[in-house]
């Protein structure tokens, strides 16, 4: 199961890796910034007072926009929407990345329930373990590969393989969780070194600079539209 996801992470492994580059070094620069520079930092604390006050909502709003608009936007640029398919893909798009952000942002506290709110090398760690093997594997990847399924499957879901087989909804699984971890295993580990209310911020701008590089690394604009690669996420999810 495990070699034929990486068989089919394969074809855009280098575009994913120069692209995981980037984004690590994006968001690192992010972090050493915010606890390096007292102007950085009140910046991006408004961006977290914001996040503060609209709570689930700003997670929603955003979340569609860097994880949903975006790619869509990207797809449509580059003619990969089926033709007729705008205003559905549109919409699923906008509506299960606005979803995914309450959810990622539900986690994100319940984690801070579970592990603390602090930037300690422990509390980092248990977050992206649990965050990596446990929410990503029993329900993100998941319901991901279901709802994405769905989609591929022209919005029928008598169509969506991954509801009528559990070995095809396994192995989707399996290759989304493998694109994740390639990626996003770092990524998460610096979005967990900010406080709480720049966690989902971060997120956000971390999920678009991904889909941003993809775009321009991968030619079949295969990975922008989440069926190849995750944030996508979680992967996150993940996100």
């Amino acid at each position: 199961m495990f070699r034929d996801a990486w068989e089919r992470c394969r074809s855009n492994l280098l575009a994913n890796l120069i692209a995981g580059i980037f984004l690590w070094l994006f968001g690192a620069a992010i972090c050493f910034g915010y606890y390096n520079s007292i102007s950085f930092a009140n910046l991006l604390n408004l961006l977290g007072s914001t996040k503060k006050e609209f709570g689930y909502l700003y997670s929603a709003v955003s979340t569609a926009v860097f994880g949903g608009l975006i790619p869509y936007l990207l797809l449509l640029f580059r003619k990969n929407v089926p033709h007729g398919k705008k205003f559905g893909w549109f919409c699923f798009f906008a509506f299960f990345w606005a979803v995914k952000g309450i959810e990622v942002d539900a986690f994100y506290r319940l984690q801070s329930i579970l592990f603390g709110d602090g930037q300690e090398k422990s509390v980092v760690v248990s977050k992206v373990l649990f965050d990596q093997f446990v929410y990503c594997v029993l329900w993100a990847a998941p319901t991901t590969a279901v709802f994405y399924g769905w989609k591929n499957a022209n919005f029928n879901w008598g169509e969506v393989r991954e509801i009528k087989s559990f070995q095809a909804l396994l192995k989707e699984s399996v290759f989304l969780l493998v694109s994740t971890w390639l990626i996003w295993i770092p990524a998460v580990s610096i979005i967990y070194s900010m406080p709480p209310n720049l966690q989902i911020p971060l997120f956000n701008l971390t999920l678009c600079f991904f889909v941003l590089v993809i775009s321009l690394l991968d030619n079949k604009g295969g990975g922008i539209d989440g069926t190849r690669t995750r944030d996508l996420r979680r992967d996150r999810p993940a996100l």
